[in-house]
């Protein structure tokens, strides 16, 4: 299997010719969809997902299908081709197998209402990695590639520090870093969670758009 990161929280996942491409938000990346083979959205804000372009994909797609929340699904209208998914499903699509972990969005504000969360743990060629959405769900399997919400409005550093020990996976990736600025911006995020920081015991790199990362 390997891995493209791609604009923020999306990433396509690869594997004996398949595509599953998890959260494509609108911040950029929508070319992602194209020659997509499954699709995963963990939540329906819109840095998670562009609503005009996933349905763009499913119409010229019939055989396309996406696993979300019930919200999304609501929000997308496709009911042919979305499936709601909550915490405890396991399922398989376009060939990687898949459990869902979580229901709840981290705590933003107590005046902002937050919505539904699934994360979503991916396996295939014997590597698993977990996307979380916009939460710190602890998986109760062992995890391989863990991909760590670097920045938003409800985020914490030492959070995601205790976190990723929590987890304790064999490696650490950067997502949900659009807000985060090129150079000084970037450095201090991957300083404090990487060998500059308290320490998490798990090697974390932060790699920018396009590029394109073997598993394991």
């Amino acid at each position: 299997m390997r891995l493209v990161k791609h604009v923020h929280s999306c990433v396509a996942l690869e594997h004996d010719g398949r595509r599953l491409v998890v959260d494509p938000g609108s911040f950029g990346s929508q070319d992602v969809l194209t020659g997509a083979h499954g699709l995963l959205v963990t939540h329906g804000h819109v840095d998670h997902l562009d609503v005009d372009a996933v349905r763009a994909a499913l119409a010229d797609d019939p055989v396309l299908e996406l696993r979300t929340t019930a919200q999304v699904a609501d929000a997308l209208g496709v009911p042919d081709q979305v499936h709601v998914v909550g915490p405890g499903d396991s399922f398989t699509t376009a060939g990687f197998d898949v459990r869902v972990l979580g229901e709840h969005h981290a705590p933003i504000h107590p005046e902002v209402t937050a919505p539904a969360n699934v994360g979503f743990l991916v396996t295939a060629g014997g590597t698993s990695v977990f996307h979380p959405g916009d939460a710190l769900t602890v998986p109760d399997v062992p995890v391989d590639v863990l991909l760590v919400p670097v920045f938003g409005p409800w985020t914490r550093m030492a959070d995601l520090v205790d976190w990723i020990r929590a987890v304790h996976p064999d490696r650490a990736i950067a997502i949900h870093d659009a807000g985060v600025s090129d150079g000084v911006g970037q450095a201090m995020v991957t300083n404090f969670l990487g060998d500059k920081g308290p320490g998490t015991g798990v090697p974390f790199v932060r790699v920018p758009p396009g590029t394109v990362v073997p598993l394991p």
